[in-house]
């Protein structure tokens, strides 16, 4: 075993990042001009201020994506392992997508009515997640929002839980953080935030059990949102029968029990839920669900159905908070059913949990063989490389594993090496066209850089 200090030199560290940061500003000068050209007319130069957070001197800008590749303005290719942080979940533009949008877009792309492959779609989504009741929405934001709405509405309770760490997008109730003594605070980095949301939710560790029944005794949630593994703070999985205890939890204690699928559909076809045989009464799933067109759905029971539409039924004539006027349009339903029927097959998951299998082995050897305390977790084709030997427990846990710094540079170092990851923490999605060539590239790619900063 090659000995390497379990902590990498911060000075040989600093020292590589300004090389790479060079190398990055001479191999981009046409980003280097577009980004020159959109900084008058967009906030940070970028239409959404997300893209600042890529660890560039500048942002990288991009000519075309098609398949598990991005080809930039200035003529390089990357693979990419980011996959528009999940929206290309099984390769960018699958052509069964892309020709059924083609073909939509000449007969019409929105028009406030039903789609003529309604019915496909819906039984196409039964299928694959196993609900038979579904809405369909612009984004999994949306989604969980409207879910909310109607998990209030269904159950006459106030207050929602989720768990520390969580991502559910921007839905107000999820924004929150929880404290050390165990309060449920507002996060501090929201803008324009007005209203306490504490006093609509209630925030707990994530994997605690009794934590979860605790607050569901008292009576007044409506329902528990979560992910079946946090994905935004790091990975960290379900301890085994977590799920379950919360699940009945909800059963016991009168709330519904909600799962956010829209990162853990890389669990397997069907999603976390269907592979481990939860019965939720709700799902959600966004980014990936249409092949990248903006798109979300949520399905639920018939007897949650039943509950819902009699909670419509009772309400004044109005707005009811739910739905936009893009929600369903005749565009994304073509690319929903294209993605159902063709793209999130099978097969391809097949593809994709192999290779991911492959990338976590070749990326777990690595790290043995520099003497590192890191380890990979992996939830089918989604994985993290986390500066801790074992999994993370909770959202504490995995904050405390990161490394900003690290992290930065090892980003952009991968990327001057044709190899894009996620900017916000370590993960690595696999598309089904991924293959041994990458897995290697990846691979030797990590070690290269822990070769240069190791003291």
């Amino acid at each position: 075993m090659i000995s390497t200090p379990p902590v990498p030199d911060p000075q040989r560290l600093r020292a590589l990042h300004e090389r790479e940061r060079r190398r990055y500003v001479d191999t981009h000068p046409r980003s280097a001009a577009l980004a020159a050209a959109s900084a008058p007319h967009f906030l940070w130069g970028v239409p959404l201020h997300w893209m600042r957070d890529w660890a560039l001197p500048h942002p990288l800008f991009v000519e075309r994506a098609q398949g598990h590749r991005v080809h930039c303005v200035d003529g390089h290719a990357y693979v990419d392992f980011c996959l528009g942080d999940t929206g290309a979940m099984f390769g960018h533009s699958p052509p069964p997508v892309a020709q059924a949008v083609a073909a939509q877009a000449a007969r019409g792309l929105t028009a406030m009515l039903p789609g003529a492959m309604l019915a496909a779609v819906g039984e196409a989504l039964q299928r694959v997640f196993g609900l038979p009741r579904w809405q369909v929405t612009l984004s999994a934001s949306d989604a969980n929002r409207f879910v909310l709405r109607w998990a209030r509405a269904v159950t006459g309770r106030p207050k929602v839980l989720v768990f520390d760490g969580c991502y559910h997008g921007t839905v107000d109730d999820t924004l929150v953080d929880m404290a050390g003594d165990g309060r449920t605070l507002t996060r501090a980095s929201l803008l324009g935030q007005v209203h306490d949301l504490a006093l609509g939710t209630v925030v707990v560790p994530f994997n605690d059990a009794a934590a979860v029944d605790a607050a569901l005794a008292r009576g007044d949630v409506a329902c528990v949102l979560t992910e079946p593994a946090l994905t935004n703070c790091g990975l960290v999985p379900p301890a085994p029968g977590f799920l379950d205890a919360v699940q009945a939890s909800c059963r016991r204690h009168g709330a519904l029990f909600v799962l956010d699928e829209t990162h853990t559909v890389s669990s397997g076809l069907g999603g976390y839920a269907r592979v481990h045989g939860l019965a939720p009464d709700a799902v959600v799933v966004g980014k990936a669900v249409a092949g990248g067109v903006p798109c979300a759905v949520y399905g639920v029971t018939d007897d949650l159905a039943r509950r819902m539409m009699a909670a419509k039924d009772a309400a004044p004539e109005g707005h009811s908070g739910i739905g936009t006027t893009l929600s369903a349009s005749l565009l994304a339903l073509a690319a929903l059913q294209a993605s159902l029927a063709h793209v999130m097959t099978a097969d391809a998951y097949a593809r994709m949990e192999a290779t991911a299998a492959a990338l976590q082995a070749a990326l777990e050897g690595v790290v043995q063989r520099r003497g590192l305390p890191w380890s990979v977790t992996r939830l089918g084709a989604r994985m993290e490389l986390q500066f801790c030997p074992q999994p993370p427990n909770d959202a504490a846990a995995a904050r405390a594993a990161m490394d900003e710094a690290l992290e930065r540079a090892l980003h952009l170092f991968l990327l001057n090496r044709g190899l894009l990851v996620t900017p916000f923490h370590n993960m690595l999605l696999v598309p089904p066209m991924a293959g041994a060539g990458d897995v290697a590239a990846v691979a030797q790619a990590l070690d290269d850089f822990l070769a240069e900063i190791a003291a």
